[in-house]
């Protein structure tokens, strides 16, 4: 999954001023008429459900919008161009980079969010804006002012109500599959999922909750290693952790299923406080699965005393009987009943940076160049 992508977007210039001067019969000297330029186009970045990743950016990483129109004659005004809206996935964070900072201008985290990236540059004036009675054949006119550039780095976490944890092979697309009717690809070797897989449930209350499976973590997953922590920042936007654990690869090794699950528990618990952010703070639900295994359903209720001790509760579930799903869809509509829909994500105040375009004394910075243009 390409989910981390760096790019250079650049607003429209605005379309230079036209130097003019009517030229008409019986009229010798004909006074000006040059236009004015027009403006360029905008950036803006819009959040679309329909993108999953950043690929479209693999290729291309330089985006621009068009120039304005420069000015004509007669007094004609330059075409102001079209802005430039660039899709991004729900949950993109945008970072434009500085010299030595990056500093997070927008967090795209609702379908259709809309937000200005870079503006188009002013257009600038012809000379027929420098008429006056002592000046009455102007040659001056301004160029347009130059649209915005900046350096931008996107970055991709997933949006769910629900992601799916756990060791790689713990059979967490297959649960996906299960809860959701999804068609994530699922096989018997580790990390099937390269990445993310989201499906929907609608629940018996009517809410849809949204599920991702988030491809499996291995120990020093936090520093790297394996997948690495590259899956891990999906995870800081889901409001329910399912921990999935699969005891039955454990049957006929020298450690205990029983023991052996706990270990599995401890270890995706410590990647996830290793990496942070408020992972372990979550509301988890821990699913046993494999419960049509004969060794798995004769160890669970060992099991569920060994986690009561912890406070953590445990439910059984089989995806080949089904055995358990009813319940835990149960339990996820029960938990996010007690949440609260809205969850608080990372974001930022933009700075307000100015230009010629947007200083709110414009008219004073023209008049100080001793150019006098009435507001348009």
């Amino acid at each position: 999954m390409i989910d981390v992508a760096k790019i250079q977007i650049k607003a429209g210039n605005g379309g230079d001023g036209k130097v003019s001067f009517r030229h008409e019969k019986y009229v010798p000297k004909g006074g000006p008429d040059g236009g004015d330029g027009g403006k360029g186009g905008d950036v803006y970045f819009v959040a679309d459900a329909n993108m999953a990743t950043l690929m479209d950016f693999k290729s291309k990483t330089i985006l621009a919008a068009e120039d304005g129109q420069a000015g004509g004659k007669k007094k004609m005004s330059g075409k102001n161009t079209l802005d430039l809206h660039v899709k991004v996935p729900v949950g993109t964070l945008i970072y434009e980079l500085r010299e030595n900072d990056e500093v997070l201008i927008a967090d795209m985290n609702e379908e259709g969010k809309l937000f200005l990236a870079a503006s188009g540059g002013r257009g600038g004036v012809g000379n027929f804006r420098f008429r006056s009675s002592t000046n009455q054949t102007p040659t001056q006119y301004t160029k347009g002012v130059l649209g915005g550039v900046k350096n931008i780095r996107l970055e991709v976490k997933l949006v769910a109500d629900v992601g799916i944890i756990g060791l790689p092979n713990a059979g967490k697309s297959t649960l996906l599959n299960i809860l959701t009717k999804a068609n994530a690809k699922v096989s018997d070797y580790p990390f099937t999922t390269l990445s993310p897989n989201l499906g929907t449930a609608l629940l018996k209350s009517g809410k849809t909750v949204v599920l991702a499976d988030i491809p499996g973590l291995i120990e020093g997953a936090s520093e790297g290693k394996g997948l690495g922590d590259e899956f891990l920042r999906h995870v800081e936007r889901t409001r329910i952790l399912l921990h999935l654990i699969d005891p039955s690869d454990l049957i006929g090794m020298e450690i205990d299923v029983v023991q052996g699950t706990l270990d599995k528990y401890a270890t995706i618990r410590n990647e996830l406080e290793q990496y942070g952010k408020g992972l372990t703070d979550k509301y988890e639900i821990l699913v046993i699965s494999k419960m049509d295994v004969t060794e798995v359903a004769e160890a669970f209720k060992k099991i569920q005393k060994e986690f009561k001790k912890k406070k953590i509760e445990v439910f059984g579930i089989s995806g080949v009987t089904g055995e358990g799903i009813e319940h835990l869809l149960e339990k996820l509509d029960e938990a996010l009943a007690k949440i609260d829909k809205k969850v608080e994500f990372q974001t930022a105040t933009p700075v307000k940076l100015y230009d010629l375009n947007n200083l709110p004394n414009r008219r004073m910075v023209f008049k100080h160049n001793r150019v006098d243009i009435a507001e348009q």
